[in-house]
């Protein structure tokens, strides 16, 4: 019986910004790789919008914004991509928006936001605002229509709005996807795990404390996505515990304080008071640092950019795994890294700033090169060449800013920490002190460097579980994941109004049953203790596959058919909570097939190639990017090798998304 050959088929779990940067990169290497003879259906499940996903939807509160300037955001590659590839530029979110003011020319296929709200924001956008995530949900949805039309003819695209509850099948054979609500699975020839960042049930510590807020009537508020959480119980006027002062805590300070009909002034001087509704709790917060994040700078470089990674890329890694020992991350890695973020720093301030600087650029950086981060020598280089401590950089103090320090009152402390928010503020808005950027700059070039250390095995399990995963990712997120400065001069308005409280450093949470209260204790303020009747976990649910909310991981994981990344030492073992994958092409890791599944790849969170980023800065040298490029051209290549079926029809129909 003659016929046609079935499409080959791709299904990918997950239809946020991660699997719209793979369709990207698939419609890129598609004219070198897929030759057209033979249909390629691709099947894109998730019950949220493609392109946006369920972070980035729309159906979100306006007051939530992004910590990234407009001019910073981008889905596409450039001329500092390093791809096999080809690069395929585009606009940034400030290039994209620039069109729907007549700024900018227009970009296909051209559609204004449905929403007024978010379109008057585009049009006066500037690229240095902090857009909303709204506007960035248009953007992502835009990107993804784009990639729609890059596509080649012969390869269409179908979104199921629902959730994948398993797949099944033989590692040489096709895959079953199951469907929620849907009798008959689809069949694949490879399956992609796009999922993005995934929430978890409550660990053993939460549902202790939610079990004592149902004896006494209190509230519990579990790790959660802030868009996702139920603020709804939380009473005017109550006394609120929130652990946690990133990122988490500034999106659910705005939801309970402007989004109760609060506001906020600038009064003459051009600081903020903030105007209560009355319907605010009380936000009593703390942390381990006891601090807000840093803010985001809102300046450019003011000097020539530096070529980045210097001390601590490729070659660097290459030469650290040579020495075939084991490696601790704070010992063997960082001195490296902190050579390389002290690089940035300096390259900018004696550019920028020579007045402030002893000594040329020529003769500091010729020293400094051939000097470790903590010798002697290099302390000596930079006091003589950068006489202003206040230009030198200084890792310990700007990570944990409260150590040695105790007040004797509450209120002290809270003037002293307004005092160190409105310091931090001003600095990353004084161009003057640019070289913060420079260092921020090259904390990023750092980040893709690191998942090679891991996969290496000569991390010691030690160093992935406290350092990598704990006091690193800390750190990183501390100094470049921070707010925009107009959220922290927020914060400093609500704590002068008496709607936030600052509770300090390494606070420590208890539940209080001869009270039927939550309690609260920091070494910064001895002796004190502060009572609450509600208590808020302020930060991202933590990996793990035993917890899971996605019921396709909990089945495989069940099942046995993943790997969790497991890293140990003599007398200690890690369990990370990620996905095995492996490095080169995304497969997942299948422990019943003593390696990586040929039908099956995951990319991105929860995956420990360590939650790559999506989108990324411009001309950056994305790692997220690269991963994307490298798993498409392998995904077509397999495809292409697939023997096909013959079906008995006239072809697969175009599928409308």
């Amino acid at each position: 019986m003659s016929g046609t050959p079935a499409p080959a088929v791709l299904a990918v779990v997950g239809a946020g910004p991660r699997a719209t940067g793979l369709l990207e990169r698939i419609a890129a290497n598609a004219p070198e790789l897929w030759d057209g003879t033979r249909a390629l259906h691709i099947h894109l499940i998730d019950p949220h919008p493609p392109g946006p996903g369920r972070i980035w939807r729309h159906e979100q509160s306006g007051l939530l914004r992004m910590n990234s300037m407009a001019e910073d955001v981008t889905m596409f590659t450039d001329e500092s991509s390093t791809i096999e590839g080809p690069v395929r530029p585009g606009p940034s979110l400030a290039e994209w928006a620039a069109q729907f003011s007549g700024r900018g020319p227009r970009h296909a296929p051209y559609a204004e936001p449905a929403d007024p709200e978010v379109l008057a924001e585009l049009r006066t956008l500037d690229p240095a605002d902090f857009p909303t995530r709204r506007a960035q949900s248009a953007y992502l949805d835009w990107v993804f229509r784009r990639v729609l039309t890059e596509l080649p003819a012969s390869v269409t695209v179908e979104w199921h709005r629902t959730t994948a509850t398993s797949v099944t099948g033989p590692p040489d054979g096709r895959q079953q996807v199951r469907l929620d609500g849907r009798d008959d699975p689809l069949t694949a020839d490879l399956v992609v795990l796009a999922q993005g960042h995934i929430g978890t049930e409550p660990s053993h510590e939460h549902r202790a404390f939610a079990a004592f807020a149902r004896r006494h009537g209190r509230l519990h508020l579990p790790p959660a996505f802030s868009a996702d959480a139920d603020l709804s119980g939380l009473r005017p006027g109550e006394h609120v515990l929130v652990r946690g002062f990133g990122l988490a805590f500034v999106d659910l300070m705005s939801l309970l304080t402007e989004g109760r009909g609060g506001r906020f002034r600038t009064r003459p001087d051009g600081t903020l008071q903030y105007l209560p509704s009355g319907r605010e709790p009380v936000l009593h917060v703390g942390s381990r640092r006891g601090v807000p994040y840093h803010s985001k700078t809102r300046y450019r470089l003011q000097g020539p950019r530096p070529a980045l990674p210097r001390y601590f890329g490729p070659e660097a890694v290459d030469a650290l795994l040579a020495e075939g020992r084991p490696l601790d991350l704070r010992r063997d890695v960082w001195p490296l890294m902190a050579k390389e973020i002290g690089y940035g720093h300096y390259h900018e301030l004696f550019h920028a700033h020579p007045g402030r600087t002893t000594l040329g650029w020529e003769g500091f950086a010729g020293v400094y090169d051939r000097l470790g981060w903590y010798d002697a020598e290099m302390t000596e280089l930079v006091a003589s060449a950068v006489p202003d401590p206040a230009d030198r950089l200084d890792f310990e103090a700007l990570d944990r800013p409260l150590d040695g320090l105790a007040f004797a009152s509450p209120d002290a402390f809270q003037d002293h920490l307004r005092t160190y928010v409105t310091e931090d503020v001003a600095r990353r808005e004084n161009p003057e002190f640019s070289a913060d950027l420079g260092a921020f700059l090259a904390l990023l070039s750092l980040y893709g460097q690191l998942p090679r250390l891991v996969e290496s095995g000569r991390l010691t399990a030690r160093s992935v579980a406290g350092q990598l995963d704990g006091w690193w990712q800390g750190f990183f997120s501390f100094l470049a994941s921070g707010p925009p400065g107009f959220r922290l001069r927020q914060l400093l308005a609500l704590s002068e109004a008496g709607v936030v409280r600052f509770l300090g450093a390494d606070v420590r949470i208890a539940a209080d049953d001869s009270t039927g209260t939550f309690t609260a204790t920091s070494p910064t303020v001895p002796g004190h203790t502060t009572r609450a009747t509600a208590l808020i976990e302020a930060y991202l649910p933590g990996h793990s596959l035993d917890r899971t909310e996605d019921p396709l991981l909990r089945d495989l994981h069940r099942s046995g058919a993943l790997a969790e990344e497991v890293v140990t030492d003599p007398g200690f073992t890690h369990r990370s909570g990620l996905l095995t994958v492996s490095p080169e092409d995304g497969r997942l890791v299948d422990p019943s097939l003593g390696g990586p599944h040929p039908r099956r790849v995951a990319l991105g969170a929860p995956t420990n190639s360590r939650a790559v980023a999506a989108f990324a800065r411009p001309r950056t040298d994305s790692p997220g990017f690269r991963q994307n490029d490298a798993v498409a051209r392998a995904l077509l290549r397999a495809l292409t090798e697939v023997a096909p079926t013959v079906s008995p029809g006239a072809g697969h129909a175009s599928v409308a998304v």
